[in-house]
């Protein structure tokens, strides 16, 4: 495209141009500081071709907003550079020494450039230090300015498109999981296939695998129900006789009810020496109301124990203060976002942290353990406007340990919550060794609600499917069964 009238036929003096003392090396004051040979002779297209090394494929700025979102190549935000494509996964912002922590993720938009637009200068300038004259008011629209309300979901930064209004078509359509209720299901068909695969010498683990990773949960509680009728015996205990280690832990986790499975997964991470709190964290921060309440029933009239005291007994301090008040299953779950109360959330989050000498406590708590989902994730976009800084990065400055770990996870869940569980995921087979257990339970619970954006974001956050993780991290049959459940 050509612009008419541009560029101009010499370019404007700057004050101080060139520096004292270095003549010889700039351009003389009214010449392009650019190669020989551009701008093209004749009039030329201007600017130059995409293959030219300026961003947006076809003008300049980049058509749609200056700069592009993602933010300006060569000018990495405050708090550390972005994940850009070739940057390997872990290295993006915020992320913490040993790779843990929210490094797959995007900051919110305004923390790209530091300040507020009319604070930042753009990188080079333009002519005569102003914006192009196309953008009313002479500025630039930045990320911040863009109407975000509609978002389904706060975008995953991706290394084939950093425009944030796009992302996988599942997520705009609500979740879903890989494993569904087979059709013409048959409980007593099935729970004799799985008494032949045991019987005599040997298992054949592929039947086992066949009927367990294609039935729901609801109808592998049929299976077992059925099979205890027919034959007088317990699944459980059959199938536990049969197999070990990973692939025993995947079956029974496959056969338990997800109530049970969650509140059997927070007494194992209790008991005996040591505590596993990002257990506790996985599970407590990110179910819903009811979720919590039938767990804290269930973990009471199974093992006999009170949730609450356990987690009192075995953690301390602010870390024990949010788990109990994710105990509580009482966090506000209306959908409907109150904009004015996000703006009043996200000053008073500021002055609690960022706006003063050491930190309120006590006020992330009540916002983060009693806000819906939603709700936060509005407050996280007017923190980045009242504080320049996204709020993933002031709780990481304000707090550490346990207690960090669990208000992240639950900004997280606001934001994207499918994201969240795909960096557990990534963690949990990345490096020396893989952490089973995370794994297996990952995968088993979040099977029929969510699986399917999990893996569409884990692709976009690490460039490499969930499979191909798991084909590379397990063997055996515990392989086969994994990438069954997950649908490869």
């Amino acid at each position: 495209m050509s612009y008419p009238g541009y560029p101009p036929t010499g370019y404007p003096p700057f004050p101080g141009y060139p520096p004292a003392g270095q003549e010889s090396s700039f351009p003389p004051p009214g010449q392009y500081p650019y190669p020989s040979g551009f701008p093209p002779v004749g009039g030329g297209a201007y600017p130059p071709a995409p293959s030219s090394g300026y961003p947006g494929a076809g003008g300049y700025p980049a058509p749609g907003g200056y700069p592009a979102p993602g933010g300006y190549p060569g000018a990495p935000p405050p708090g550390g550079a972005p994940s850009y494509p070739g940057v390997p996964p872990g290295q993006g912002f915020g992320a913490p020494p040993g790779g843990a922590g929210f490094s797959g993720y995007p900051q919110p938009p305004s923390q790209s450039y530091g300040g507020s637009p009319a604070q930042v200068p753009l990188p080079g300038g333009f002519p005569g230090g102003q914006m192009p004259s196309q953008y009313p008011g002479g500025q630039a629209p930045y990320p911040s300015q863009i109407n975000t309300e509609s978002f389904p979901s706060y975008p995953v930064f991706s290394p084939v498109s950093l425009d944030y209004n796009s992302e996988p078509a599942a997520m705009t359509q609500g979740t879903q999981g890989t494993v569904r209720p087979a059709a013409n299901f048959d409980a007593m068909r099935d729970a004799e296939i799985l008494r032949k695969a045991m019987k005599g010498f040997g298992t054949d683990e592929q039947a086992i695998v066949d009927v367990v990773a294609n039935r729901s949960n609801d109808q592998r509680q049929k299976i077992k129900a059925a099979f205890k009728t027919m034959y007088g015996k317990d699944l459980i205990k059959d199938l536990k006789s049969e197999l070990s280690g990973n692939m025993e832990e995947l079956i029974l986790a496959l056969f338990m009810p997800p109530t049970y499975y969650d509140a059997w997964s927070l007494r194992n991470a209790m008991k005996g020496a040591g505590t596993q709190e990002r257990v506790l964290i996985e599970i407590l921060c990110t179910r819903t109301n009811q979720e919590i309440r039938e767990i804290v029933r269930c973990y009471q009239s199974e093992f006999g124990r009170d949730l609450e005291k356990d987690i009192r007994s075995d953690t301390s301090g602010h870390f024990e203060r949010l788990l109990v008040s994710m105990c509580q299953g009482n966090r506000d779950e209306n959908q409907n976002v109150n904009h004015q109360l996000a703006q009043e959330d996200a000053q008073r989050l500021y002055q609690a942290g960022e706006g003063r000498l050491g930190t309120d406590e006590s006020c992330f708590n009540m916002i983060l353990a009693t806000r819906s989902f939603p709700q936060l994730k509005a407050t996280v976009e007017a923190y980045s406007r009242v504080a320049n800084r996204d709020l993933l990065s002031s709780v990481a400055r304000e707090f550490s340990g346990n207690v960090e770990s669990g208000l992240k996870t639950i900004l997280q869940c606001a934001l994207n919550r499918p994201a969240f569980f795909a960096e557990r995921l990534y963690y949990s087979m990345k490096g020396a060794g893989t952490d089973d257990s995370t794994l297996v339970r990952i995968v088993v619970t979040r099977s029929e609600i969510d699986l399917v954006q999990i893996k569409q974001t884990f692709s976009q956050m690490y460039q490499k499917t969930l499979g191909t993780m798991i084909a590379s991290d397990t063997s055996g049959d515990y392989r086969k069964l994994l990438l069954a459940i997950v649908g490869q």
